[in-house]
């Protein structure tokens, strides 16, 4: 947006360092207006990147609920469990400050609380802790393949006729597979609740940046104002009131602007 000042208007205008000042009025606020313009649409940007972002992980997040469920299904229909393959659940150490929102998860507590919970949250350390929970569910299937293996020698060196050697064995191997469906369910839980702390984190931030957006923009309005006054304050008589309007509008636009930034 470009404005053009009227020779004669120029004319009129005092050569004087206040004439120059209330000349390049106008200009100043259209800066300011086309600024603060681009900074609503940056903010709206973002914001729309969050919530698409927000999205995918939700995805995530319900395939591994969808894991969870499943094997927690197949492990009610085998029951029991060894304690053994419990010890290998064991939640790897994490930042307090991600701890304290999967407790905050865990609990249902109310979206104040956990949004509360998540502001101290550093999105690296819970990249962190999800990468680990990973890196643990490929270590359990590692250290799970020496006794799969040892199950498929054990079926095919059974006799043909020992129908209660291999009774026994099915036994065992359902209380193995019980065991591990168990424990697998745990590591796919873990991983569940961490993806939601990602996807409730990337909706705060949508949030946050669309707010920001609606809010510079009314800064934008109000640079507007001011250019529009300026420009009217060239063409009147009585111009000192029209150019602290103008002036105040300016300089509203700008400490808004700046808090907007810092504090929103």
């Amino acid at each position: 947006m470009k404005v053009a000042i009227p020779e004669e208007l120029k004319k009129d205008m005092p050569q004087s360092n206040w004439g120059k000042i209330l000349s390049a009025t106008p200009v100043v606020m259209t800066v300011i207006a086309t600024l603060l313009a681009g900074l609503a649409t940056s903010e709206m940007t973002r914001a729309q990147y969050d919530r698409a972002l927000g999205a995918q992980l939700q995805s995530k997040a319900g395939d591994q609920w969808g894991y969870f469920q499943a094997k927690k299904l197949r492990s009610a229909l085998q029951r029991n469990s060894f304690e053994l393959l419990r010890a290998t659940t064991d939640v790897p150490a994490r930042d307090a400050h991600v701890q304290i929102a999967l407790a905050a998860l865990a609990a249902d507590k109310p979206e104040t609380e956990l949004a509360a919970d998540l502001k101290s949250v550093d999105n690296n350390a819970l990249a962190a802790a999800l990468q680990a929970a990973r890196e643990q569910v490929r270590d359990f299937d590692a250290a799970l393949a020496p006794a799969n293996q040892v199950v498929a020698q054990l079926e095919k060196s059974l006799p043909a006729g020992d129908q209660s050697a291999r009774r026994n064995l099915t036994a065992a191997e359902m209380l193995f597979s019980s065991a591990r469906y168990d424990a697998e369910a745990a590591l796919n839980q873990n991983i569940g609740y961490l993806l939601e702390l990602q996807v409730r984190k990337a909706n705060l931030s949508a949030e946050r940046h669309h707010r920001r957006s609606q809010e510079f923009f009314f800064g934008m309005l109000a640079a507007q104002a001011g250019v529009i006054i300026s420009t009217f304050a060239m063409a009147a008589r009585q111009r000192n009131l029209l150019w602290t309007l103008a002036a105040f509008a300016g300089v509203a636009a700008v400490a808004f602007a700046i808090y907007v930034y810092l504090r929103v």
